[in-house]
Protein backbone atom coordinates (compact mmCIF):
# COMPACT_ATOMS: atom_id res chain seq x y z
CA UNK A 1 0.00 0.00 0.00
CA UNK A 2 1.19 3.48 -0.88
CA UNK A 3 1.82 5.67 2.14
CA UNK A 4 -0.32 8.44 0.64
CA UNK A 5 -3.40 6.22 0.87
CA UNK A 6 -2.75 5.19 4.48
CA UNK A 7 -0.95 8.26 5.77
CA UNK A 8 -2.01 8.91 9.35
CA UNK A 9 -5.00 6.60 8.99
CA UNK A 10 -3.54 3.09 9.02
CA UNK A 11 0.12 4.10 9.05
CA UNK A 12 1.69 5.77 12.10
CA UNK A 13 3.96 8.16 10.25
CA UNK A 14 7.15 9.24 12.05
CA UNK A 15 7.47 13.03 12.41
CA UNK A 16 10.67 13.10 10.34
CA UNK A 17 9.15 11.27 7.34
CA UNK A 18 10.01 13.30 4.23
CA UNK A 19 6.73 12.31 2.55
CA UNK A 20 4.71 13.50 5.54
CA UNK A 21 6.63 16.78 5.71
CA UNK A 22 6.03 17.36 2.02
CA UNK A 23 2.33 16.53 2.36
CA UNK A 24 1.99 18.98 5.29
CA UNK A 25 3.19 21.83 3.05
CA UNK A 26 0.26 21.24 0.70
CA UNK A 27 -2.36 20.25 3.24
CA UNK A 28 -5.08 22.78 3.95
CA UNK A 29 -6.39 22.90 7.52
CA UNK A 30 -9.96 21.69 7.74
CA UNK A 31 -12.49 24.49 7.74
CA UNK A 32 -14.31 24.71 11.02
CA UNK A 33 -18.06 25.18 10.77
CA UNK A 34 -18.98 28.02 13.15
CA UNK A 35 -21.75 25.82 14.57
CA UNK A 36 -19.12 23.23 15.56
CA UNK A 37 -16.88 25.64 17.49
CA UNK A 38 -16.57 24.11 20.96
CA UNK A 39 -17.67 26.05 24.04
CA UNK A 40 -19.33 28.83 22.07
CA UNK A 41 -20.80 30.29 25.24
CA UNK A 42 -17.31 31.48 26.23
CA UNK A 43 -16.19 34.43 24.16
CA UNK A 44 -12.46 34.84 23.69
CA UNK A 45 -11.49 38.32 22.59
CA UNK A 46 -8.21 39.44 21.09
CA UNK A 47 -7.67 41.39 24.30
CA UNK A 48 -8.02 38.19 26.37
CA UNK A 49 -5.54 36.38 24.15
CA UNK A 50 -3.03 39.24 24.38
CA UNK A 51 -3.44 39.54 28.16
CA UNK A 52 -2.91 35.81 28.67
CA UNK A 53 -0.32 35.19 25.98
CA UNK A 54 2.17 33.97 28.59
CA UNK A 55 -0.27 31.29 29.82
CA UNK A 56 -1.13 30.29 26.27
CA UNK A 57 2.54 29.91 25.30
CA UNK A 58 3.32 28.02 28.51
CA UNK A 59 0.45 25.56 28.03
CA UNK A 60 1.02 25.18 24.28
CA UNK A 61 4.61 24.12 25.02
CA UNK A 62 3.47 21.77 27.78
CA UNK A 63 0.89 20.24 25.46
CA UNK A 64 3.45 19.69 22.70
CA UNK A 65 5.96 18.16 25.14
CA UNK A 66 3.32 15.84 26.61
CA UNK A 67 2.16 14.75 23.16
CA UNK A 68 5.73 14.01 22.08
CA UNK A 69 6.54 12.13 25.29
CA UNK A 70 3.45 9.95 24.95
CA UNK A 71 3.75 9.62 21.17
CA UNK A 72 0.17 10.84 21.14
CA UNK A 73 -1.93 11.96 18.20
CA UNK A 74 -4.11 15.04 17.82
CA UNK A 75 -7.26 13.18 18.84
CA UNK A 76 -5.58 12.28 22.16
CA UNK A 77 -4.86 15.97 22.74
CA UNK A 78 -8.47 16.81 21.84
CA UNK A 79 -9.75 14.34 24.41
CA UNK A 80 -7.36 15.62 27.11
CA UNK A 81 -8.35 19.24 26.48
CA UNK A 82 -12.06 18.37 26.55
CA UNK A 83 -11.67 16.60 29.91
CA UNK A 84 -9.69 19.49 31.42
CA UNK A 85 -12.21 22.02 30.16
CA UNK A 86 -15.05 20.03 31.75
CA UNK A 87 -13.07 19.99 35.01
CA UNK A 88 -12.52 23.76 34.94
CA UNK A 89 -16.16 24.40 34.03
CA UNK A 90 -17.19 22.37 37.08
CA UNK A 91 -14.83 24.44 39.25
CA UNK A 92 -16.61 27.60 38.11
CA UNK A 93 -19.80 26.25 39.67
CA UNK A 94 -18.03 25.81 43.00
CA UNK A 95 -17.66 22.03 42.77
CA UNK A 96 -14.37 20.25 42.40
CA UNK A 97 -14.79 17.24 40.17
CA UNK A 98 -12.00 16.07 37.90
CA UNK A 99 -13.03 14.55 34.59
CA UNK A 100 -10.51 11.90 33.49
CA UNK A 101 -10.34 10.43 30.00
CA UNK A 102 -10.32 6.64 29.74
CA UNK A 103 -7.84 6.88 26.88
CA UNK A 104 -4.43 6.42 28.60
CA UNK A 105 -2.66 8.78 26.16
CA UNK A 106 -5.21 11.53 26.77
CA UNK A 107 -5.05 10.92 30.53
CA UNK A 108 -1.25 11.26 30.48
CA UNK A 109 -1.51 14.51 28.51
CA UNK A 110 -4.09 15.80 30.96
CA UNK A 111 -1.85 14.93 33.93
CA UNK A 112 1.06 16.78 32.30
CA UNK A 113 -1.12 19.84 31.62
CA UNK A 114 -2.40 19.90 35.21
CA UNK A 115 1.21 19.81 36.45
CA UNK A 116 2.17 22.57 34.03
CA UNK A 117 -0.75 24.73 35.16
CA UNK A 118 0.51 24.29 38.73
CA UNK A 119 4.05 25.27 37.69
CA UNK A 120 2.73 28.34 35.87
CA UNK A 121 0.73 29.39 38.93
CA UNK A 122 3.82 29.04 41.16
CA UNK A 123 5.97 30.93 38.69
CA UNK A 124 3.50 33.81 38.43
CA UNK A 125 3.10 33.91 42.23
CA UNK A 126 6.89 34.10 42.73
CA UNK A 127 7.20 36.76 40.05
CA UNK A 128 4.39 39.01 41.30
CA UNK A 129 4.32 38.14 44.99
CA UNK A 130 0.68 37.07 44.79
CA UNK A 131 -1.42 34.39 43.13
CA UNK A 132 -2.36 35.74 39.70
CA UNK A 133 -3.59 32.66 37.82
CA UNK A 134 -7.37 32.47 38.03
CA UNK A 135 -9.38 29.39 37.05
CA UNK A 136 -11.37 31.48 34.55
CA UNK A 137 -8.12 32.50 32.83
CA UNK A 138 -6.95 28.88 32.65
CA UNK A 139 -10.34 27.86 31.25
CA UNK A 140 -10.18 30.52 28.54
CA UNK A 141 -6.64 29.50 27.64
CA UNK A 142 -7.62 25.83 27.41
CA UNK A 143 -10.59 26.70 25.21
CA UNK A 144 -8.31 28.74 22.95
CA UNK A 145 -6.02 25.70 22.61
CA UNK A 146 -9.04 23.47 21.99
CA UNK A 147 -10.25 25.69 19.16
CA UNK A 148 -6.74 25.86 17.73
CA UNK A 149 -6.57 22.05 17.76
CA UNK A 150 -9.86 21.87 15.87
CA UNK A 151 -8.52 24.29 13.24
CA UNK A 152 -5.12 22.67 12.82
CA UNK A 153 -5.94 18.98 13.12
CA UNK A 154 -6.49 17.10 9.87
CA UNK A 155 -8.96 14.75 11.55
CA UNK A 156 -7.07 11.58 10.69
CA UNK A 157 -7.03 8.80 13.28
CA UNK A 158 -3.25 8.91 13.63
CA UNK A 159 -2.85 12.53 12.60
CA UNK A 160 -0.34 14.85 14.19
CA UNK A 161 -0.92 18.02 12.15
CA UNK A 162 -1.78 19.98 15.30
CA UNK A 163 1.34 18.69 17.05
CA UNK A 164 3.42 19.71 14.02
CA UNK A 165 1.80 23.16 14.18
CA UNK A 166 2.75 23.47 17.87
CA UNK A 167 6.32 22.34 17.18
CA UNK A 168 6.69 24.79 14.30
CA UNK A 169 5.20 27.82 16.05
CA UNK A 170 6.19 27.67 19.70
CA UNK A 171 9.58 27.65 21.41
CA UNK A 172 10.81 24.32 22.72
CA UNK A 173 12.11 25.79 25.98
CA UNK A 174 10.40 28.02 28.50
CA UNK A 175 13.55 30.09 28.80
CA UNK A 176 13.01 31.26 25.21
CA UNK A 177 9.74 32.91 26.23
CA UNK A 178 11.72 35.87 27.46
CA UNK A 179 11.15 38.11 30.42
CA UNK A 180 8.01 37.33 32.35
CA UNK A 181 8.36 33.58 32.10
Amino acid sequence: MCCAAGREETIDCPPDCEHLKSARKHEQPASLDPAEVPNQDIKLTEEFVREHEHAFLWLAMALAQAMEKERAVDLDAREALEALIRTYRTRESGLIYETRPQNPYAAAIQTALVASIGELGKHLAEESGMHTLRDADVLGTLIFLQRLERQRSNGRRRGRAFLDFLRDNFPAERSSLGVGL
